[in-house]
């Protein structure tokens, strides 16, 4: 099996100032001369990691690696309640993108990214698409209503204890407008008691959902430090209660946007938080995607999800 890249150090790094109060951090590893690629992580919240740096021969890329508002080390960090979540929109981080795209003086990129991020790199993507080489992504989801709904309230049906807990997590604070909007709310309560119990009954539940799948880590969400961990939940709460401020569908209804920008979708068969019909789709909209079905792999990927992609990362190297 193809081995991944030695773990090397970024060479550079920094906060760039995007407005509103807020900076994120970013940093690029590899080869200064190297082809350009972001990893656009997922969540939302995150953060990135350095481990994706593996991904990528070092001797061929320019990787760049960033914190999305609110998590990792871009500051406020959602993890404090006083931080204002109203200047954390999907709109906002896409001209974060550009803005670091210029700072840093990349004229275009690679994509790559999974879960949430694979919703955001095709945002931008199909709002910059000249901007773009090609697209890398793993667990593909658009964040439509109908998918939020699935990993939040439909898929339970396969965990109905679990899910019955993450309701009533948040019972106290429903006010008749949304499980997920509740949630939002205690994760900016006042009260830290609050705060980590609301982040520990979302992140039990995200863990169940994951938790059959047959290459999986043990607890990948409830494991995280607290304050990522509070940041993660805070975030992603406060997306999801407002669909990601997409108009539904639309990531798909554009896709032809794409066209010319060449495409890899790997997806885990088993992935029971984003079901490979949101893959099949997008590759049905998307000639110059390829899909590619990895049947011992579910939302957090394997051993042979990863080498795969690591063979399609080399192959996307050797192109201008």
């Amino acid at each position: 099996m193809t081995a991944p890249y030695p773990l090397i150090a970024p060479y550079d790094r920094g906060m760039l100032d995007v407005g509103d109060g807020q900076s994120i951090h970013w940093e690029v590893s590899g080869n200064p001369e190297g082809k350009p690629a972001v990893y656009v992580h997922g969540g939302p919240g995150s953060g990135s990691s350095a481990g994706v740096r593996r991904h990528f021969d070092p001797d061929r890329y320019r990787l760049v690696l960033f914190d999305q508002r609110g998590c990792g080390r871009s500051t406020p960090h959602a993890a404090d309640p006083a931080t204002d979540m109203r200047h954390n929109t999907t709109g906002r981080l896409l001209a974060d993108m550009e803005r670091l795209r210029e700072h840093l003086g990349v004229e275009r990129w690679l994509l790559y990214g999974g879960s949430w991020g694979s919703t955001l790199l095709l945002a931008y993507a199909e709002a910059h698409p000249h901007r773009v080489t090609e697209i890398v992504v793993n667990s593909v989801t658009t964040t439509r209503r109908s998918e939020i709904d699935w990993l939040y309230r439909g898929v339970g049906r396969f965990f109905p204890a679990e899910w019955e807990r993450f309701r009533d997590g948040a019972a106290a604070a429903n006010r008749g407008d949304g499980l997920l909007t509740a949630y939002a709310r205690l994760l900016a309560d006042p009260d830290a008691r609050v705060r980590d119990r609301a982040a520990a009954d979302w992140c039990a539940w995200e863990d169940a959902v994951v938790g059959l799948e047959p290459n999986g880590a043990p607890a990948p969400y409830s494991g995280r430090p607290s304050a990522a961990r509070l940041a993660m939940v805070r975030i992603a709460a406060h997306y999801f209660a407002h669909g990601a401020w997409l108009e539904e569908g639309a990531l798909l209804r554009d896709a032809g946007r794409l066209k010319g920008n060449p495409g890899v979708l790997f997806h885990g068969r088993f992935d029971l938080a984003s079901p490979l019909d949101t893959a099949w789709e997008l590759s049905r909209v998307w000639p110059d995607a390829e899909l590619i079905v990895v049947d011992d792999a579910g939302h957090l990927g394997s051993d042979g999800l990863r080498a795969r992609l690591r063979v399609a990362l080399d192959r996307f190297a050797s192109d201008s």
